[in-house]
């Protein structure tokens, strides 16, 4: 026979500490079943182009695991280093200017230098890539050898090629950052709490979602 069963439901505010914790458990079980990365990915691809880099794709597995990490694929250009605008358009991220500062050096010293990079492997983190390095240069090979001459262009051929790869991994790791602190900040108590009152949830006075 049908029946009405009635209940007592609370908004957010009106839960007890215990209860508030309970009702942001349940948000955060759910909540980020969206691709949240999105404008953090278009963010990154924006600052990269202004440091030389056409990013095609990028790949990412976080945050409290053994091979947790971002790398991308796409390629770099020595004249696409553009140090000043990216310093204009992120003022404070000192890490992308150390980045801009490193990879202008580069491309003032070996212009016609060019990078490429794609994934590889299991895991999506900056060791994960295979690079291809063209600085550009004299090939040695074209050089005497044995002769001093060779030996200096062999040497700033590898130094440089191992300074683009390693400023290419700092820079997959700045992405993997900004992934982390815009997840973190999407779990934050505060943005939380903001998003469960925005949408007017109902909870039992215990804390769970009341249906």
């Amino acid at each position: 026979m049908p029946h009405i069963i009635k209940k007592t439901v609370y908004f957010f505010n009106e839960l007890s500490d215990d209860a508030k914790e309970k009702a942001r458990n349940w948000y955060r079980n759910g909540a980020l079943d969206y691709e949240w990365w999105d404008c953090t990915f278009e963010d990154a691809k924006t600052c990269l182009a202004l440091l030389g880099f056409t990013v095609n794709k990028i790949f990412f597995c976080g945050f409290s695991s053994q091979g947790d990490g971002a790398c991308f694929e796409g390629s770099w250009c020595a004249d696409a280093v553009r140090p000043l605008d990216l310093k204009s358009h992120a003022p404070k991220d000192v890490e992308l200017h150390r980045l801009a500062d490193e990879l202008n050096y580069l491309a003032l010293k070996f212009p016609q230098a060019r990078l490429s990079v794609k994934h590889q492997g299991h895991y999506y983190h900056k060791y994960e890539t295979a690079f291809n390095v063209d600085t550009g240069t004299e090939d040695p090979d074209d050089m005497e050898y044995p002769s001093p001459a060779y030996n200096a262009a062999r040497k700033a051929e590898q130094e440089t090629e191992e300074a683009l790869i390693e400023a290419s991994r700092d820079a997959m790791h700045w992405i993997y950052r900004q992934l982390e602190n815009e997840y973190n900040y999407l779990n934050s108590d505060e943005q939380v709490d903001e998003s469960i009152i925005a949408n007017e949830y109902e909870f039992t006075k215990a804390g769970r979602r009341a249906t």
